[in-house]
């Protein structure tokens, strides 16, 4: 029984630590500024990211090719998405505090989005540029 009980717990603790790790990861990605250049394409105003521009920047970064061998995608960030955006419909009603707090969410996710377009854009202008000068 004992056994059993310090196994859940280390489960617990281990994924609380993973979850905080992905999202520092994302925090970090998402603090680097986004060139004009991705968001004159996504038509967004610049310093006017919204959680509502998520689903133009994820739809931007499908059509935009990786050239790198290691594929990176917004799928866990889509997911993560989704569920604050369920979460703040749901219960953002009822606490402006919880509202507050999926919007934040949001632009976290849009402003991640936006970068990982504008890094698979200069990793491919690297690419042309480094086979043209073969």
């Amino acid at each position: 029984m004992f056994s059993a009980m310090l196994l859940t717990i280390s489960v617990v603790a281990l994924s609380q630590f993973a979850v905080y790790y992905w999202r520092a990861l994302v925090m970090g990605v998402a603090a680097q500024p986004v060139s004009e250049r991705v968001l004159e394409a996504a038509q967004v105003p610049a310093g006017a990211l919204t959680g509502q521009h998520f689903r133009v920047f994820a739809e931007l970064h499908d059509l935009t090719p990786d050239l790198r061998p290691r594929n990176r995608g917004l799928g866990f960030v889509r997911l993560y998405f989704h569920t604050v955006h369920f979460f703040g419909k749901t219960f953002g009603r009822f606490s402006a505090s919880i509202a507050e707090w999926t919007e934040r969410e949001a632009v976290l996710c849009t402003r991640y989005a936006a970068v990982q377009i504008d890094r698979r854009l200069q990793a491919n202008l690297a690419l042309a540029a480094s086979i043209r000068s073969c």
